[in-house]
């Protein structure tokens, strides 16, 4: 029997340590991409120029399953607005007032990646 031959029948030995590596690269390498396009995103959305300080929402709570009752706040006035599927109605405009403190304590929604995610989002 010849050397190549012999070499021939001997199965490929697999290299675990490269592969390892492999996959930690490319897995640094998918987290990279997901973070970068977030951050391209939240630029590309932010608002710029005259606009910036014009809108903003100041409060908002679920009162149905797709309804919303929503606090705009507009100069110096808030617009309080109900907002369905397909429509927005002005409800009541009020001059603008101080913003009542949030409760102390953590707010079970913010606990966990969902939380850190919408954090990592709305940070300007």
């Amino acid at each position: 029997m010849t050397q190549a031959s012999a070499q021939a029948t001997q199965p490929p030995v697999a290299d675990l340590g490269g592969t390892l590596w492999q996959m930690f690269l490319g897995l640094g390498l998918v987290l990279l991409l997901v973070i970068g396009s977030l951050w391209v995103l939240k630029k590309l959305l932010a608002p710029r120029g005259e606009n910036q300080g014009l809108l903003r929402v100041v409060a908002g709570a679920a009162v149905g399953t797709r309804e919303r009752v929503v606090i705009v706040e507009v100069g110096s006035t808030w617009l309080v607005l109900g907002v369905a599927p397909g429509s927005v109605s002005a409800l009541a405009e009020v001059p603008r007032q101080a913003a009542a403190p949030q409760a102390a304590g953590p707010d079970p929604a913010e606990e966990g990646f969902p939380g850190w995610l919408r954090k990592l989002t709305q940070r300007r």
